[in-house]
């Protein structure tokens, strides 16, 4: 995630259409640059996934009608396929975290014990540990698990150690000691490590791990969020930059890290909090700005302003669109008039990038900006994001046309 970001200018994407185009191919899309592809190159080596050349045929059983058990099959079928890979894989990086909390999602979804079965393995395999002390946001992240684990099981042996991993972090003003930087100065780190703080209010009803979050979103939002576009910079050195069509860059997953944030938290966040608004606010303004911008093809594309740069749509972000939006909509937060046509129409482009096997493709590489990446790019966090999102749908789809 905080990969050493790219430089885009209009001659490396032109460069990079000239490279894809392939004399024999209906190819209508950039290759990943040298940089990109190292990217790529190692994220695959640390087992995130992969970006094969051809993925095999495409699913052709799938159905995107919105109804309990053509979701629930889609899901199965991809949830499936990632367990199988990931589970000689495990580790505590934030990749892997965020499908950890897709499986948890999947298992209460499906009414399926094994995805939740192979979460608390990984937890007790780790012995509910983090990956760091003094936890930046990505290395916090984990403990969404074992919170949630804590949560239904009440062992208080799953969360002792992230418990006092945020004790600690509590007195700290910033990121680290002698490190300028706020907790969250990156918007990826409000999908990361929120849900652990919020989690930890509900599972001890001590208000200061819910103050903390209060804070230091604000913080963050009154740094990034651009209150004209309703969009997050991705951290701070992006504010000032813009595409090759020369709009601003806001990046489809930091967008969807966001507003999947907001999906993670707001249950958990008590009804008379005087504070809740301002999280429902946001999400209500996000969602109807990524809702004009959709494509015809109901997705989103990594260069949110300027989808002709990166023709591939973008699954990660779209898929974290979907889920956030879905939330809204089943909790009676956005109007389901209004977003259940958008969350229709996004639902039925993301399985038009299912492969026969149950591999999801269209996931861009990790990094911090709109990057170039094949059709059958596949990345366990992708597929995190796609199982929260079908959970959310699989709940729609059963509230009917209301």
């Amino acid at each position: 995630m905080m990969t050493m970001t790219l430089r885009l200018g209009a001659a490396a994407i032109a460069a990079a259409f000239a490279l894809a185009a392939l004399p024999a191919a209906a190819q209508n899309y950039p290759l990943p640059t040298p940089a990109m592809q190292a990217i790529v190159d190692k994220d695959t080596s640390r087992h995130f996934g992969d970006a094969p050349v051809d993925g095999g045929p495409y699913a052709t059983h799938l159905s995107s009608a919105l109804e309990p058990a053509a979701v629930d099959k889609a899901l199965r079928k991809v949830a499936d396929w990632q367990l199988a890979r990931s589970q000689p894989h495990w580790d505590r990086i934030w990749t892997s975290s965020v499908m950890y909390v897709g499986f948890l999602a999947a298992s209460r979804a499906t009414g399926d014990p094994k995805y939740r079965k192979a979460m608390q393995d990984m937890a007790k395999h780790f012995d509910y540990q983090l990956r760091d002390r003094l936890p930046n946001a990505d290395d916090l992240s984990i403990g969404q698990v074992y919170l949630d684990l804590y949560l239904e099981e009440k062992r208080p042996s799953l969360i002792n150690l992230t418990r006092a991993e945020l004790n600690d972090l509590l007195p700290l003003a910033t990121v680290k000691p002698n490190d300028a930087r706020i907790p969250w100065w990156w918007c990826d780190a409000l999908f990361m490590a929120p849900p652990v703080w919020v989690k930890m209010y509900k599972a001890t009803g001590e208000r200061k791990y819910l103050d903390y979050v209060h804070l230091n979103w604000k913080r963050t939002s009154d740094l990034l969020y651009d209150k004209t576009e309703h969009l997050y910079a991705r951290d701070a050195s992006y504010i000032d930059k813009r595409e090759p069509n020369g709009k601003k860059m806001f990046w489809s997953r930091g967008e969807g890290w966001v507003m999947g944030g907001i999906a993670l938290i707001l249950d958990d966040i008590p009804a008379d909090d005087p504070q809740r608004g301002f999280y429902v606010q946001q999400l209500r303004e996000m969602s109807a700005r990524i809702a004009s911008i959709q494509g015809a093809d109901g997705m989103w594309h990594a260069g949110l302003l300027d989808p002709q740069s990166y023709p591939l749509p973008e699954v990660s972000g779209s898929a974290l669109f979907v889920h956030a939006m879905a939330y809204g909509v089943n909790r009676g937060i956005l109007d389901e008039k209004t977003y259940r046509p958008v969350i229709a129409k996004a639902w039925a482009g993301i399985l038009k990038n299912v492969y026969a096997d149950g591999r999801l493709g269209n996931i861009q590489q990790t990094g911090a900006e709109p990057a170039f990446y094949r059709p059958a790019s596949s990345f366990n966090y992708g597929v995190g994001a796609f199982m929260l999102a079908a959970s959310e749908v699989k709940a729609l789809a059963a509230r009917g046309g209301r």
